[in-house]
């Protein structure tokens, strides 16, 4: 009896549990797992630098779990898959679907060409809780807010699935033919800022897993309050592992509901789960309008008259602005490829309303430099926060750094770990140094505009110029 061989084609979903589309090639007989570096991605969304360092290691440990019979390939996918169909007698091809605008392209177009040579070939989700074309208004339209799509739409239809289980035993097959390698990929960068990463983090499945259980264990009680606080353990941390697929949003949501370790009042979980819920809504944005990534949601921000500061840029991005907590922010994403959210909502408003800086600018640094970069997410919150996106907070309403600082870092825990140039400031003027007198400073090892900058705006001053700017294009409506 010949065994029916099929393809599954790894992407966004580097895991063996919980993987849809892989236990529906395994179901059916031999596999032949295939990761494809896609040559084809529009430029401007090529994989940035920490993306990049992540992809490498969670390869790495997909190959491993899976004996080294995964099978590396670079090109463009829908050439490579139906070269290797007709090499190796491949009858089907499965994947888990990606919602990134070209990726659904492609993905149409292969089915299309798989269909004509009379192969099979089924997509899945195991990306999302939802597909996004099912949650819509009464009217048949997407939502734009995301309190109707979550409380009317999201939360009244069926409940998520609960997570398949990979049979024991996979009949696995490699392709003899292809030489390539994933050192041949060339992810890992010689430049020292990458190296620090493996200092925060261990990538993969299984490590995945670990995390979810301890912020079980010990970061959900008390999220809905401490997750503010960037010093606090209340953040899960999981969002890299969710982006590249080590870890599914069906294992969160379930491990959730089923918690057993302590007994986590209601508030902490519901508001933990609306945050899987934002990552909904911003998928759900994307696939309903696929210009969100470039384009302004609400078109009246293409009349804002954006500076071309390059100088202040530069300053936002090395952690020098004179402002300590979006310092310690933007050191903590070049340091460890992850910032903590409330402090990420600080420093995307003091770029684009402060420093009137254009949301794409913060976009393309977060793009390269964060390890859980996601096209979805990283769109859909720069426009969030710049006031042109769907559900967008006000315009006017700007995090000032100071009382953000004062309120959520007040012990200092944070600013000092990544400012360590002020460690020795008193909690008093930690925000606010330029306020300190200079015995203080003196005492602390600080001189400002040398040892540490002066602040590169004023306050006061970039707010009355922000605002002024939002009511230009207020009143050409």
């Amino acid at each position: 009896m010949t065994t029916q061989l099929s393809i599954f084609w790894f992407r966004q979903d580097l895991r063996i549990s919980d993987n849809p589309g892989l236990l529906a090639a395994v179901q059916r007989g031999a596999v032949l797992p295939v990761y494809i570096l896609n040559e084809s991605t529009p430029q401007v969304f090529q994989l940035g630098g920490a993306s990049r360092w992540w992809l490498h290691h969670s390869l790495t440990q997909l190959n491993q779990d899976l004996e080294g019979k995964l099978n590396f390939y670079v090109g463009d996918p829908q050439c490579l898959i139906l070269d290797l169909i007709k090499t190796h007698d491949i009858s089907a091809v499965f994947w888990n679907r990606c919602y990134e605008p070209w990726q659904i392209k492609q993905d149409e177009e292969l089915k299309k060409q798989l269909k004509k040579s009379n192969i099979e070939c089924n997509s899945f989700n195991g990306s999302l809780l939802r597909e996004p074309w099912e949650t819509l208004k009464p009217d048949g339209s997407p939502y734009k807010v995301f309190t109707p799509f979550y409380r009317k739409g999201f939360l009244t239809g069926l409940a998520p699935r609960k997570p398949c289980v990979m049979p024991k035993k996979i009949n696995l097959m490699t392709d003899e033919k292809n030489k390539m390698t994933l050192s041949g990929f060339n992810l890992l960068s010689t430049k020292k800022w990458q190296h620090k990463f493996a200092q925060y983090w261990v990538v993969g499945e299984g490590e995945a897993q670990k995390k979810l259980t301890e912020f079980l264990k010990g970061g959900l009680q008390d999220y809905k309050e401490g997750r503010d606080y960037p010093s606090k353990k209340h953040t899960s941390r999981l969002s890299p592992y969710l982006h590249f697929g080590e870890i599914s949003p069906h294992q969160i949501w379930h491990a959730v509901h089923e918690n057993t370790y302590r007994s986590i009042h209601e508030k902490d979980r519901e508001h933990f789960l609306s945050e899987i819920g934002w990552r909904e809504f911003s998928y759900y944005l994307l696939y309903h309008f696929p210009t969100l990534p470039t384009d302004n949601f609400q078109p009246k921000f293409g009349r804002f008259p954006w500076t071309d500061h390059s100088e202040f840029l530069e300053a936002w991005q090395r952690g020098q602005t004179g402002y300590p907590i979006v310092d310690a922010g933007m050191r903590e994403l070049w340091q460890t490829g992850y910032m903590h959210n409330r402090v990420r909502m600080i420093v995307a408003s003091f770029l684009v309303k402060n420093l009137l800086q254009h949301w794409h600018k913060g976009r393309d640094w977060f793009w390269d430099c964060l390890l859980d970069a996601d096209l979805a997410n990283n769109s859909a919150s720069w426009q969030w926060v710049a006031g042109s996106g769907a559900d967008a907070a006000p315009y006017f309403r700007m995090f000032n750094p100071v009382t953000q600082g004062e309120k959520f870092d007040g012990d200092g825990d944070y600013t000092r770990r990544f400012v360590p140039e002020l460690s020795q400031l008193p909690d008093e003027y930690l925000f606010r140094p330029w306020e300190a007198p200079p015995m203080l400073l003196m005492a602390a090892g600080i001189v400002l505009g040398e040892t540490y900058p002066m602040p590169i705006v004023s306050l006061g001053e970039s707010r009355r110029i922000a605002l002024e700017a939002y009511e230009g294009i207020k009143h050409k409506e």
